[in-house]
């Protein structure tokens, strides 16, 4: 299990643990993250990754990114 922070660009994964507080925790869902869900690595540049998500583009700030684990 690794965050996604550190996720190789272009593997898909699966989405074991979303951590952090209730709202950031609904705020992730409310994008798309679900455990059990998968997740593409597309870029990471300067701490910011894209992910693809649910057939969605979505970029994530560091620290958001560090909570989602796969």
């Amino acid at each position: 299990m690794l965050p996604l922070i550190l996720a190789d660009a272009g593997k898909e994964y699966v989405i074991t643990k979303i951590g952090g507080s209730p709202e950031v925790k609904r705020h992730l869902e409310d994008l798309g993250f679900t455990v059990g869900g998968d997740v593409t690595l597309i870029s990471a540049v300067g701490g910011n990754v894209i992910v693809k998500v649910k057939e969605s583009r979505v970029a994530l700030d560091e620290a958001l990114a560090k909570k989602v684990m796969v």
